[in-house]
């Protein structure tokens, strides 16, 4: 067989992908004939393609020293030095074959592609624009071109080269992809959407157009789709780390906490350098109360990537949690002294120890983070409804809250403020109404305490409860709560627009917001107004400042008829339910009323219970001239352990209450929370914020209140249960008499174990625990509302 037939043998093995075939072949040829230099390109390419770089390399050079100019083995040379990441000389090798011919459309493309591969964005984009401009319909180089563009952050660019590759080849998957990866990062999520379907249909089996598909449906909460879409890119290639955490972060947002979870770790596991991953892990465990993995999870993604910011934030929130707030301190400070990342992550920041402040009682220090947070980003509304919050603990200026909570709606409301107020519902005055209630905290949580009493008594025979829940994790109490609802909705997964729309689907005709400016408030829901009577009610008795919510509850005592300038201190229409603004079930197993701790103490005990953001210097002073004169009392406070209570002690020294008068306790569930109560014989309330739930479960346990009547509703609360329970000798206008009334209750122990004896029954019997009432009057409001609103249509 002649030498040119053994040749085309060999390369037909060779194409045909019979390497064990070719081989011998090639080398039978080259054994006849050394000098041979096209089998040594062949065996050269044979052994790049079998993995062997380095023989390869060798046979494609043996090849080029018999004919340096052969721009076929110049190139193959640069292909076997790409594969062994040796970039600068395949450049090299493609530049020589360039200085040959100038024109050469494969010598510009893999230049781009090595320069590409480097990481030489700019001289990438001068070698596909050269290319180019011989061969203008180049696919493969407008799509890369478009890659180095963006790269550079030359966006506009970069989405105009991936047009034109798309002008050329339609159902160029890769553009596609990379088209919609770029509209994705600018927000025209559907746009992207659409053309990885199409990427999809051009390349079926590309688990990467499977799983961009799915991160993009997860991010305009397409849940559902969003994980079809990735479960089935992991079906297409199990090992895809970026698949399994998407679909992990599709779980979380559903709820799905133990399937999150396991597909984080399986991120993890196929890539241990997952910082991002074990992030969310942490997040996960802690959702699930899984703490010590959790910290375990956060702490990974630190030792990955010691300046991530996001992860630093998480392992405080948690110590937040777990009451370690030193820690908690700590972690945040630390992402702010290292953190050269966007102005957002530092918003987050300065809000996360913003509320860590706040929760230890520094409250100046407290506002000023969140009026840090909201510098760095002015569209911070989590921080801005912090602001506004944490001002009803620091001020007794009424006008500078409400000044505060106007600047919050006329800044995050904008951009709502055209939205369309037309509504289907019928105006019929007296028609069945359809009430909606919203919020995170369905479940074992102090707002439950309230809205129990209420949702299970009201008459369904004139109204129709419909629940709108966001509870991140159900508890025995959320399916309590769901039984006292018509209809209830679980809207974890939606967006404002979504929740908007659904409340404008349901139909709902009063829409009543529970948490205001507190944690997992929807302040821009309302914005979208959703229903034609939207109104204010139980987070906590004050202003939200928006222009889209109507009304706010109040009672007689929390805002006094007939004191001029109250009502203008709310942008919102006040109105006052007839007896109170609360009404409490303990929501507890009933631990007995025993008798006064001073009996067998032979000393007095003060409490207080409160969160240590309303023991503030205010209170403090108001508070140290009872000590001063009963010196055998004591003083019992509720503080988490560590720099924080340390601070605490100071402050009471300050103010001449000296530490060692003082138990501090830690935070604790709420069945030994309530327990705690049994060691208190009075409790003393705290200015500009009274206690309010805290009071209450004072009072259930058996223990009065003496409360001084600040300036701001918040300061109002002791008034309004203590007149609803017909204690009001127990309620002070003035310091000297809040020391008066709390001396002389000390010194009396018969009048002490009376009120002890009595004060259960007594709320059973008042309208703090008449639910039925409640609710009779609630609705009596809700009507009004409603009538003043059909009445508009007339």
């Amino acid at each position: 067989m002649s030498t040119e037939a053994r040749f085309a043998q060999a390369k037909a093995f060779h194409l045909a992908g019979a390497f064990a075939a070719a081989r011998p072949l090639y080398e039978a040829i080259l054994a006849d004939e050394p000098a041979n230099d096209d089998v040594m390109f062949r065996l050269g390419i044979l052994a790049w393609q079998t993995g062997d770089g380095e023989m390869a390399l060798a046979w494609v050079r043996g090849a080029l020293e018999r004919r340096p100019r052969e721009a076929r083995y110049r190139l193959g040379e640069g292909q076997v030095l790409v594969a062994l990441q040796r970039l600068d000389e395949a450049a090299a090798a493609y530049r020589q074959v360039l200085a040959d011919d100038a024109r050469s459309c494969d010598a510009w493309f893999a230049l781009g592609c090595a320069l590409q591969a480097k990481g030489d964005w700019p001289a990438a984009i001068d070698a596909y624009s050269s290319l180019l401009a011989i061969e203008p319909a180049h696919a493969d180089a407008l799509n890369n071109l478009g890659n180095c563009l963006y790269r550079c952050g030359e966006a506009q660019a970069a989405e105009a080269a991936y047009r034109r590759a798309l002008a050329v080849q339609p159902a160029y998957a890769s553009a596609l992809a990379n088209l919609a990866t770029l509209l994705q990062a600018r927000g025209a999520v559907d746009e992207a959407v659409t053309l990885l379907h199409e990427a999809i249909r051009a390349e079926p089996h590309t688990a990467t157009h499977h799983a961009n598909l799915g991160t993009a449906l997860a991010e305009r909460r397409h849940y559902a789709e969003a994980a079809e879409a990735l479960e089935r890119a992991l079906a297409l290639d199990a090992c895809c780390p970026q698949a399994a955490y998407n679909l992990g972060a599709v779980r979380e947002a559903q709820g799905r906490y133990p399937e999150a979870a396991a597909h984080y770790e399986a991120a993890v596991a196929l890539n241990p350098g997952h910082a991002d991953a074990y992030n969310n892990l942490g997040n996960v465990r802690k959702a699930l109360g899984e703490f010590a993995a959790a910290a375990q999870a956060f702490d990974a993604a630190l030792r990955l990537r010691p300046g991530f910011v996001a992860a630093r934030n998480n392992a405080g929130n948690l110590a937040r949690t777990l009451g370690r707030m030193d820690e908690a301190e700590a972690h945040y400070r630390a992402a702010l002294d290292g953190d050269a990342s966007s102005a957002t992550h530092r918003s987050a920041t300065y809000n996360n120890l913003g509320n860590v402040l706040k929760d230890t009682g520094e409250l100046d220090e407290a506002v000023q983070c969140y009026r840090d947070a909201l510098q760095c980003d002015p569209g911070n509304i989590v921080s801005h409804s912090n602001l506004a919050y944490a001002l009803t603990f620091q001020t007794e200026d009424a006008g500078a809250i409400l000044a505060e909570c106007r600047r919050l709606a006329e800044r995050h409301e904008a951009p709502f403020a055209g939205s369309a107020r037309v509504y289907a519902n019928t105006r019929e005055p007296d028609r069945r109404l359809r009430i909606g209630y919203v919020s995170a905290d369905f479940r074992d949580h102090c707002q439950s305490l309230f809205t129990v009493p209420l949702l299970s008594h009201h008459d369904r025979t004139r109204h129709e409860i419909v629940c709108y829940s966001s509870v991140a994790r159900p508890d025995g109490l959320t399916q309590r709560i769901q039984g006292y609802a018509d209809l209830w909705r679980d809207v974890r997964e939606f967006d404002d627009d979504a929740l908007a729309q659904a409340i404008r689907d349901d139909a709902i005709d009063v829409l009543v917001d529970l948490t205001m400016h507190m944690a997992d408030g929807r302040p821009l829901l309302y914005a979208r107004r959703p229903a034609p009577v939207q109104v204010a009610w139980l987070a906590y008795p004050g202003t939200t400042g928006s222009q889209a919510i109507g009304y706010r509850l109040t009672d007689p005592w929390l805002d006094p008829l007939g004191q001029a300038d109250v009502d203008a201190c709310y942008s919102e229409r006040s109105i006052r339910l007839p007896d109170a603004f609360w009404c409490y079930d303990p929501l507890a197993d009933v631990h007995a009323v025993g008798a006064p701790p001073a009996v067998r103490n032979g000393y007095l005990t003060f409490g207080c219970l409160n969160n240590a953001c309303k023991l503030t210097d205010r209170t403090l002073r108001m508070w140290a001239p009872v000590f001063a004169r009963l010196p055998s009392a004591r003083l019992m406070l509720m503080a988490a352990p560590g720099a924080a209570r340390d601070r605490l002690s100071a402050r009471l020294r300050a103010h001449g209450i000296d530490d060692a008068r003082v138990d501090f306790v830690a935070f604790r569930p709420r069945a030994a929370y309530l327990q705690t109560y049994h060691a208190i014989d009075v409790a003393l309330d705290t200015l500009p914020y009274n206690g309010h739930t805290t009071s209450l479960d004072a009072l259930w346990m058996g223990v009065p209140v003496v409360t001084r009547v600040g300036p701001t509703v918040v300061g109002r609360g002791g008034l309004s249960q203590l007149a609803n329970l017909g204690l009001t000798d127990l309620v002070a206008h003035t310091d000297d008499d809040f020391v008066r009334l709390a001396v002389e209750l000390a010194g009396d122990l018969p009048r002490l174990a009376a009120l002890r004896a009595g004060l259960r029954a007594r709320m059973q019997a008042s309208p703090l625990m008449d639910g039925a009432r409640f609710a009779r009057n609630i609705e009596h409001a809700y009507r009004e509302m409603w009538r003043a609103w059909c009445g508009q249509g007339v």
